[in-house]
Formats: C-alpha cells, structure tokens, sequence
C-alpha cells in the first residue's frame, strides 16, 4: 500500500516538473519570437553552461544579438522548436559572421583586454 502511494507521488512530482519546464520553454519562445521580430527574423545556437542551464544565443537577421538563459537543455530546445527559428550546432562561420557589435562592446572587450574603460 505504502509503495502505491509513493508511486502516485512520484508521478505527481514528474507531473508538476515537466508541466513546470512546459511552461518555462513557452515563455522563452515568446521572448524568442519577440526578439526575432525585432530583428526581422532571427538565428539561434545552443551552448550547454552547466548547472546553471543552457544558453539560447540568437542572432536577428539585421545583426543584432542576445541570448537567453533555459534552466535545461531539453526546455532550450523545446523553445526553440516552438518559436520556429532555424538553429545551428556551431557558433561559427557565416552564423558568426552575422552579429553585428557596437561602440559599446568593443570598448568593454577593449577595457577587459588592455586596461581601457571599463563601461562599468
């Protein structure tokens, strides 16, 4: 009897989780879609980051960039897949080739490297 109901316990548990991550990976794809049209579209890459999750690095077709934070690889998918955006393994080559960076970020790639302003 006692196992029974660790069972039924159990599974409300794995209910609860993936009801939770469904939730979550809707969320990211609306914050995908909305930044692909921002962007007139956009690209994506997965880049797993440990415990803290798996970063969704996307790309708009104008270059502007950003990413999001999934707390699973699994949920990053699953927002991807339901924002419809094309994906790719590498971060790499003519995906690369589309960011587009500003004064901003190579002063603070500059300030970190050299001792220059820090923008902080």
């Amino acid at each position: 009897m006692a196992e029974t109901a660790e069972a039924q316990t159990q599974q409300t548990d794995d209910s609860r989780r993936a009801a939770r991550a469904e939730r979550r990976a809707a969320k990211l794809a609306k914050q995908i879609g909305a930044f692909a049209q921002a962007h007139g579209g956009a690209e994506g890459q997965l880049a797993y980051i440990g415990q803290m999750g798996t970063r969704i690095v996307l790309v708009g077709e104008d270059g502007g960039w950003g990413d999001l934070v999934a707390p699973s690889y699994a949920v990053a998918e699953s927002a991807t897949r339901k924002a419809g955006i094309t994906m790719h393994e590498d971060f790499d080559g003519e995906f690369a080739a589309k960011v587009r960076t500003g004064p901003y970020e190579w002063s603070r790639m500059a300030g970190i490297q050299v001792g220059g302003p820090s923008n902080g």
